[in-house]
């Protein structure tokens, strides 16, 4: 009998992705740079997106670079991974990320996006207590500005069935934390947004998901907590411990490859059973 030729007659090669261009939007950020490193070691090349300052998204680069030209002669090589600021919430920005990725990795096609940028109010004001500024700080960045690098996704990547749009939602949505009420809502908005690109992504090839981390080990999670509060959240975890950065990453290369060509229009919850 012929050898098949589906994804599933070399499971290696399937999860890689060399060739492919991917854009991380909070790259540098803890869930981020491991989603970044992830994507180049199974061969993508990444633009990392950043905002603030700079040193984090470059050393991130410059760590990635080295570690993809390790052992090679020297010369000139074409970088794995750029670092470009946007702010998510501008659409000029989105458009001069997309741009910067084409342009860098030569080609001009892009892949893959995934969407890490996000913002939490960390007084965790109820919403009694919340400032409008918080409450439109946290949608622009976080809905607004997934839906912004998602609109510039859905009429940029390849349409050859290798495009990938992963964004970034959270177990908060099912936890119903008090003090995350922007948050938790800003991230349901993700998911639903997700799903229906999805749908209407139809007949281009690219599929669209969403990840949902719950408690994960990253600035964003123990910023305002303190160690009691940071110690509740280990309590509840089946597991015995709150999720690390490198957890997350490998669900994601995966959504992103061959290998994960049939995950569409999902919600993805990656929280080692914190929240069902």
């Amino acid at each position: 009998m012929a050898e098949s030729k589906s994804h599933a007659a070399d499971p290696v090669a399937s999860m890689m992705l060399h060739g492919r261009v991917a854009i991380v939007t909070g790259g540098a950020g803890g869930i981020g740079s491991a989603v970044c490193k992830h994507l180049a070691s199974l061969g993508a090349r990444v633009a990392v997106g950043y905002i603030g300052d700079p040193a984090p998204a470059l050393d991130l680069v410059t760590s990635i670079n080295n570690s993809s030209h390790a052992g090679e002669s020297n010369g000139h090589h074409p970088p794995r991974a750029i670092a470009v600021e946007a702010d998510v919430s501008d659409a000029a920005q989105v458009k001069a990320l997309f741009d910067a990725a084409a342009a860098a990795f030569g080609g001009g096609e892009l892949h893959i996006l995934v969407t890490l940028a996000a913002v939490l109010d960390f007084s965790y004001p109820s919403l009694a207590d919340m400032s409008e500024a918080s409450y439109d700080a946290t949608f622009g960045t976080n809905a607004r500005g997934t839906f912004l690098c998602c609109r510039e996704a859905a009429n940029r990547l390849v349409r050859d069935g290798r495009g990938r749009i992963v964004t970034f939602s959270s177990s908060g949505v099912g936890s119903l934390r008090p003090g995350y009420t922007a948050y938790a809502a800003s991230k349901a908005a993700v998911e639903v947004m997700t799903k229906i690109l999805a749908r209407e992504l139809r007949g281009t090839g690219i599929t669209a998901n969403a990840v949902a981390p719950g408690p994960t080990a990253t600035p964003i999670f123990y910023t305002g907590k303190t160690e009691e509060e940071a110690q509740r959240y280990i309590a509840e975890a089946p597991l015995g411990r709150v999720g690390l950065p490198e957890d997350i990453a490998p669900l994601v290369g995966f959504l992103v490859s061959d290998a994960g060509h049939w995950v569409n229009g999902q919600v993805l919850r990656c929280n080692g059973g914190s929240v069902v």
